[in-house]
């Protein structure tokens, strides 16, 4: 058979980073791991391409050569998902939708032929067989998790991987901790597993021999839900990367419990990670309580953020409010921590009850859901009643964007990071990042309106810690995604009778 692997395109978000990437000539930030996971699973005599709509255009030639497309979205793809099933369906291609989005009704893929729901190791098998028979069901549901350690590589030679800004890798599914709010553990369970260090070393073999150099995302959710088997893994990778000349800068996922281990700190940045996301979601005690987030409440956030980045890697930020709990004072209050924590990717976002998470269950019962969410928690978009007035919310929503997405703001945190940082590998440059730096300097340095700030900003990495110069600009590139989403955002936030 020929299938069609399509991946439905991100609306203009924080995380889709649509701002910063041309700066770099590229046109999304990484390919559909799942997508190119599944195309490893399928039978060898297959045909299969790879079409995503982030990066290129879906042509009618391609809809004519296949014989049936798989699709996998995220909730936040929904839109672009129905669309390109319609798609299909005007030009009568049968159609396979699974992912996140199908973790619950969604009138997204009501279009669809055939949908499975849960890990695609674990029905793809039957699905195949069926599809051969010529007699496939309309859904298809795994009974339990997949063998993490019988997961093939991707098959991302099917990707157009230069349009990408960092290549993808996973190494463990699953998360031990029981957020509130949060959809990981009833997708993957609490359970971590892992793939061996020979699977993920195999996986950087295959990005080394296609020529990939630079950024790569170990996508776990949280990279030391099992810190035994990372401690095991870490050095085999420190092995490879020195013997391959240091070829890759890694990045990831991972709960604040990170900083409580000064040995998994070593480990991680003697592998050359540089940066990681760390869930904060709110210096207030009695919402990380409330929501179950244990391992926030029982850290020192402060102390943990520092504690990271004297290791040499950079925090990104999780914020959430919105919370039950958050007290009237709760948006200065993270304004305050954003600021005093030197976290310039701070990703804010409006609390949202996702399908089958306690939350949404809780809710549920309370008579507060309004609608379901389309899994974007920066749109200012409640789609529950919340203890606080919702029209004060969202203004003050509006309010912590305004001010650590105010130019001077961010450069300002950005600055003192860099100046926490510990020491950090010297990074590979590319010819994109001396084009980067050239497109930085005309439309931040030139044509910008807040250039003053930038140019303060890189005058004074340059005379202070000139080793940074290179992430200043990258900081600055990133803050340029920020500052033009958050002019929109607050153009655009509802008012009560669109939100209630």
């Amino acid at each position: 058979m020929k299938v069609l692997l399509l991946y439905p395109e991100f609306p203009d978000t924080f995380w889709s980073f649509r701002h910063a990437l041309p700066f770099i000539g590229k046109r999304s930030a990484y390919p559909p791991l799942g997508l190119l996971t599944v195309s490893a699973l399928l039978p060898a005599h297959w045909k299969r391409k790879l079409v995503d709509l982030n990066v290129e255009k879906l042509r009618d030639k391609d809809l004519a050569w296949a014989d049936v497309a798989f699709l996998s979205a995220m909730l936040v793809q929904g839109p672009s998902l129905a669309q390109v099933i319609a798609r299909c369906r005007k030009a009568g291609l049968r159609t396979v939708v699974g992912g996140p989005v199908t973790s619950d009704d969604n009138p997204s893929y009501e279009g669809a032929d055939h949908v499975v729901r849960g890990e695609a190791e674990e029905i793809i098998g039957e699905l195949v067989s069926d599809l051969e028979a010529g007699k496939p069901r309309r859904r298809y549901e795994a009974a339990g998790k997949a063998d993490m350690t019988r997961v093939p590589p991707p098959d991302l030679h099917l990707a157009r991987w230069r349009r990408y800004s960092a290549m993808p890798v996973q190494y463990s599914r699953g998360c031990p901790f029981s957020c509130e709010f949060c959809d990981v553990i009833e997708l993957f369970g609490r359970i971590p597993r892992t793939k061996t260090a020979h699977q993920i070393l195999a996986e950087f073999e295959q990005l080394h021999s296609m020529g990939w150099r630079g950024s790569v995302f170990i996508v776990d959710d949280n990279f030391v839900g099992n810190k035994p088997a990372i401690k095991a893994l870490l050095p085999r990778l420190e092995e490879w990367m020195r013997v391959h000349g240091d070829p890759f800068a890694l990045f990831t996922q991972a709960s604040i419990n990170l900083a409580e281990d000064d040995e998994l700190l070593s480990l991680m940045h003697a592998a050359r990670f540089n940066k990681v996301f760390i869930g904060i979601e709110t210096p207030s005690t009695e919402c990380n309580r409330a929501a179950g987030k244990m391992q926030n409440v029982k850290a020192d956030l402060l102390a943990c953020v520092k504690r990271i980045q004297g290791h040499g890697m950079e925090v990104m930020g999780g914020f959430i409010v919105g919370f039950d709990q958050d007290p009237p004072e709760i948006f200065e209050r993270q304004i305050a921590f954003i600021k005093e924590a030197a976290i310039p990717i701070s990703m804010v976002g409006v609390l949202i009850a996702l399908p089958n998470t306690r939350l949404w269950r809780r809710l549920s019962g309370e008579g507060r859901i309004l609608r379901k969410s389309m899994g974007d928690n920066t749109a200012a978009l409640l789609n529950f009643i919340p203890k606080m007035d919702p029209v004060t919310l969202l203004a003050g929503y509006r309010k912590v964007l305004a001010s650590i997405y105010s130019p001077s703001e961010y450069f300002e945190r950005a600055q003192a990071m860099i100046a926490r940082l510990g020491s950090r590998p010297k990074p590979r440059l590319a010819f994109s990042d001396y084009l980067a730096l050239f497109r930085s300097f005309v439309r931040q340095g030139i044509f910008a309106r807040y250039r003053g700030a930038y140019w303060r900003f890189l005058g004074k990495t340059f005379f202070r810690t000139p080793r940074h110069i290179g992430l200043a600009v990258t900081l600055a590139i990133m803050g340029h995604h920020f500052f033009t989403l958050t002019r929109r955002l607050e153009s655009g936030i509802p008012h009560r009778d669109a939100t209630l």
